[in-house]
C-alpha cells in the first residue's frame, strides 16, 4: 500500500471491517457533523475508541448569544447517515460538494478520513434553518499519543463563491495527498501546509474570532483526552481566496488512547 493517498473513492483500505485491535492498538472511529453559519452553529458527533463509546452535541445560537453543549458515555442523539436528532434540534443533510478521501500511516498503522460538504436544513429550538457544514467521518488505528490543530468552517468569497475548508495539522497532513482541503462551489482542491497559532486565533492567513467554546478534559483508565473547539468567525483568506464572511471553529486535540 503507497500512503499517503488522495481520492474521492475507493480507498486502499477496507474501512468496513478494521478490527476492533491490531496489536495494541484499538480502534477510533467517528462520525461528526459541523453546521457553520450566520444564524446558529452546531456540532454533533460519535466517537469510538475500542468498545468504549461517547456521544457529544454542541449549539450556538448567534441571534441570542446562547451556547450548551453535553457528553455522555451512553447514546444522547440520533446521528445516522442523513440526519441527527436531539435536545430540541432535528437535521437533515445533504452532499452539497465532492467528497475527499485520505488514508495516511499514523505510527505502525493506516488511518482514514473523509471529509464532504454537506448543506443541512431542519429545526433548532422550533427555528428553521438552512446552512452550510461539514461531514467528518474516520476511522484507524491511531497511534498511542496522538496530537491535531484543525480548522473547518463554511463562508463566502468576495465573488460570491460558496467557500468550504478543512485544514489541519498532526493527521493526514503530509505535503501532498494530505486531507486539507478548499472546495469553492463544492470542487474541492488541496491546500498546502499551513501553520496554527498557539492560541488557536490564526491558521494561515485566517484570523479566527471565538465566541463560544466547546471543551472537555476526560481522565479515563488508559485515556486522557484535553480536547478544545472554540466557536467563531473567520477574516482573510484561504489558498488566494478571500473571504468575504466566515463561520466555523478550530480545534486542539491532545489524546492518549
Amino acid at each position: 500500500m503507497t500512503l499517503p493517498w488522495r481520492g474521492s473513492a475507493n480507498p486502499p483500505l477496507d474501512v468496513d471491517h478494521l478490527p476492533l485491535f491490531r496489536g495494541l492498538r484499538p480502534l477510533k472511529k467517528w462520525r461528526y457533523l459541523g453546521v457553520y453559519g450566520p444564524d446558529v452553529q452546531m456540532c454533533v458527533g460519535i466517537a469510538r475508541i475500542g468498545p468504549a463509546y461517547q456521544a457529544f452535541w454542541a449549539v450556538h445560537n448567534r441571534r441570542t448569544d446562547g451556547f450548551r453543549d453535553r457528553a455522555a458515555l451512553w447514546p444522547i442523539v440520533r446521528f445516522d447517515e442523513a440526519s441527527a436528532r436531539f435536545d430540541h434540534v432535528d437535521v437533515f443533510y445533504d452532499r452539497a460538494g465532492d467528497p475527499v478521501e485520505v488514508v495516511s500511516r499514523h505510527g505502525k498503522y493506516p488511518i482514514w478520513t473523509r471529509k464532504t460538504p454537506v448543506r443541512v436544513t431542519g429545526t433548532i429550538d422550533g427555528v428553521a434553518i438552512d446552512s452550510p457544514g461539514l461531514l467528518d467521518e474516520s476511522a484507524g488505528h491511531h497511534a498511542r499519543v496522538t496530537k491535531w490543530s484543525w480548522s473547518a468552517g463554511c463562508g463566502t468569497s468576495d465573488t460570491g463563491a460558496a467557500i468550504t475548508w478543512n485544514i489541519t495539522d498532526g493527521v493526514h497532513d503530509s505535503p501532498t495527498n494530505s486531507e486539507r482541503t478548499l472546495w469553492v462551489d463544492g470542487v474541492p482542491r488541496e491546500v498546502g501546509p499551513v501553520e496554527f497559532a498557539a492560541d488557536l486565533s490564526r491558521v494561515g492567513s485566517l484570523e479566527f474570532h471565538a465566541e463560544r467554546e466547546r471543551a472537555r478534559h476526560d481522565r479515563m483508565i488508559l485515556i486522557d483526552s484535553n480536547y478544545r473547539q472554540p466557536f467563531g468567525t473567520f477574516t482573510g483568506s484561504i489558498d488566494g481566496v478571500t473571504l468575504r464572511d466566515g463561520y466555523g471553529v478550530m480545534e486542539r486535540h491532545d489524546v492518549r488512547w
